[in-house]
């Protein structure tokens, strides 16, 4: 399903089109593809209770998770779980 009208606003073009084609909207697979630090493959990444309250929130806010701003740590980390 390529779809060559994004131009180069796609960081990811691989990953954008694989999430087009698993049926991600564009505007979430141009999020996902774009984000600076989408985390480490295969679980390598470190468990959420270990990262600052500021990078839960930045994480929170790379792919869209409304009401970030008013979570604390323990709610950011169910949104982004939940998510």
């Amino acid at each position: 399903m390529a779809d060559d009208d994004h131009g180069k606003s796609i960081k990811n073009e691989a990953q954008y089109e694989a999430l087009r084609e698993q049926g991600a909207s564009k505007e979430k697979a141009a999020r996902i593809a774009n984000a600076d630090n989408p985390g480490k493959k295969g679980g390598q990444a470190d468990p959420y209770e270990q990262w600052t309250l500021e990078a839960l929130y930045e994480r929170a806010q790379e792919i869209g998770i409304d009401g970030r701003s008013g979570m604390n740590k323990d709610q950011l980390i169910r949104a982004l779980r939940e998510h």
